[in-house]
């Protein structure tokens, strides 16, 4: 189950970021998304002593930047976007792990 979440998840965020740096997707959007995923992950039933996965730590420090930095930053910071842009690119299967992604379960 918590594999299947995180691969579910991770294509939507994917989704959401590009479409909100194509000005597709209004910031007020990735907010709602990030917030029912949150809901979501509460019903998710997993061990605890469970391992992560590299997709599992890229997705969770994805979703945490998504929400912790403004709307500004995630737009227009060129390291931020660039950091996010090679996180999406490995949650598709187009890139390697990125190295500095510590993502953890909420």
């Amino acid at each position: 189950m918590l594999l299947s979440f995180v691969d579910t998840k991770a294509a939507q965020l994917c989704f959401y970021l590009r479409g909100f740096w194509q000005d597709e997707i209004p910031h007020s959007e990735v907010e709602i998304f990030f917030w029912d995923t949150m809901e979501e992950w509460s019903l998710v039933h997993y061990d605890l002593d469970q391992p992560y996965t590299q997709r599992e730590r890229v997705f969770w420090h994805v979703l945490h930047q998504l929400h912790f930095w403004s709307e500004e930053k995630l737009k227009y910071d060129p390291f931020l976007v660039e950091e996010l842009t090679t996180c999406t690119a490995f949650l598709e299967g187009k890139g390697t792990c990125p190295l500095d992604c510590v993502g953890i379960r909420p």
